[in-house]
C-alpha cells in the first residue's frame, strides 16, 4: 500500500519516487484530476520527474467531489467560505489526516504530550467542518495535561493557566488565530521567554488586516517572546508546514513546495521568484495530493519558503478548465 511508506520518507530520491507512485495512482483513479490532466494533453506514462507533474487548480474543491477512491466518506472539512463558496475535503481515511499532523507536529516541536495546549480559535469555533479543530482538539487531548483546551470569552481563566504554566516552567503553546491573540495582549501582558506563540489565520474581519512584520512585533512586545511562529496549513491539504519565526516555513518530509509563473501555470519558477504556491502533499493520497493554491510566495531553500500574499482569479492563467 501506497499509505504505508509516505510517512517514512528521509531523501529527497524517496519522496521523488513515492511522489510519482501516488501522481500516476491519482491520474487514474482520481476522476476529477484525470479529466483535467487529459485537457492539458499531458501523457501520463511520460512524466518522469516531479517538475513535470500537473497541478489541480485549488478552486476544483469548490465545485467538484475530489476523491480517488470509492470508500466511504468519513468527514467531509469546510472552508470558512469567505468572499463566495466553501471548499471541501471529502476525507475517506481520518487515520492518514491524525497521523500526518501528530507526526508533523512531532518533527518540528517534539512530542505534543510535553506541552500545555491552549487554543484560541473562536471563528473556528462558530462553525462546523473545520479541518483545524479537529486537528487542535486531537493535540489537545494527546497534550495529557488537565489545563490544555480551546478558550473563547473565558481569558480570565487562561491567563491564570498561562501564568502558571510560565511559573512551573512547562512547555507552553498558545496557538490562535491573529486578532484573538492581539485581544489577548491588549488586555494585559506577558513574559514568556520559553512559550511558543503560533499564529494560524488572519484577522477574519474582526480587525483590520496587518503586515506580518507589524503584527509579530505587536505580539512578541506583548507575550514576551523572540519570535512569533505560524502554521500554514487549509482545508484541502492534510498537512502542515511551520514557521519558526520570520514568516519562513518548512514542510515536513512527505510535502513540498514548488513555485509556478503566475502567467503560465505549467512553468515552475527558481529559488527566490515570487510566483503561485504549488503543493505537493502525499497525505492527500485519497483525494489529490497535487494543488495550485492562490496564496503568492516564493521559495527561500529547497525545503522552506515564504507566503507573501494571495491573488485573485483573474491573476490564474489555465485554471477555468472543467469548471462549468
Amino acid at each position: 500500500m501506497i499509505t504505508e511508506t509516505i510517512f517514512s520518507i528521509k531523501s529527497e530520491e524517496e519522496f521523488t519516487q513515492k511522489a510519482l507512485e501516488v501522481f500516476r495512482f491519482q491520474a487514474e483513479n482520481c476522476l476529477v484530476y484525470k479529466e483535467f490532466i487529459k485537457h492539458l494533453n499531458i501523457n501520463v506514462n511520460l512524466v518522469n520527474t516531479v517538475l513535470e507533474i500537473p497541478f489541480l487548480p485549488i478552486q476544483f474543491f469548490k465545485s467538484h467531489k475530489i476523491v480517488s477512491n470509492k470508500n466511504t466518506v468519513n468527514q467531509i472539512f469546510l472552508s470558512s467560505g469567505t468572499g463566495g463558496t466553501q471548499s471541501q475535503h471529502f476525507v475517506t481515511d481520518l487515520s492518514i489526516y491524525e497521523e500526518s499532523y501528530r507526526r508533523g507536529f512531532e518533527y518540528f516541536y517534539g512530542d505534543i504530550k510535553d506541552y500545555v495546549v491552549l487554543a484560541l480559535l473562536p471563528s473556528y469555533l462558530e462553525r462546523d467542518g473545520s479541518s483545524l479543530i479537529y486537528m487542535v482538539d486531537d493535540l489537545i487531548k494527546k497534550s495529557r495535561n488537565s489545563e490544555s483546551g480551546f478558550f473563547l470569552e473565558n481569558t480570565q481563566e487562561m491567563t491564570k493557566i498561562i501564568e502558571n504554566s510560565s511559573k512551573n516552567d512547562e512547555k507552553l503553546l498558545i496557538l490562535g488565530v491573529s486578532y484573538a491573540l492581539l485581544d489577548l495582549v491588549e488586555r494585559q501582558k506577558f513574559d514568556l521567554k520559553n512559550a511558543i506563540i503560533m499564529e494560524t489565520g488572519g484577522m477574519k474581519g474582526r480587525r483590520k488586516e496587518m503586515i506580518r512584520e507589524e503584527l509579530h512585533e505587536i505580539l512578541c512586545d506583548g507575550f514576551g517572546v523572540d519570535m512569533i511562529h505560524s502554521e500554514y496549513g487549509m482545508t484541502e491539504l492534510l498537512s502542515q508546514g511551520y514557521s519558526k519565526g520570520n514568516g519562513v516555513f518548512e514542510t515536513p518530509p512527505w510535502m513540498k513546495i514548488l513555485i509556478r509563473d503566475t502567467e503560465d501555470a505549467l512553468t515552475l519558477l527558481p529559488q527566490g521568484k515570487v510566483g503561485g504556491v504549488n503543493v505537493i502533499d502525499l497525505a492527500n493520497i485519497n483525494s489529490c495530493s497535487f494543488i495550485a493554491t492562490q496564496d503568492l510566495g516564493k521559495k527561500t531553500s529547497e525545503n522552506s519558503f515564504e507566503v507573501l500574499g494571495r491573488f485573485d482569479n483573474s491573476d490564474i492563467r489555465g485554471c477555468n478548465l472543467l469548471i462549468q
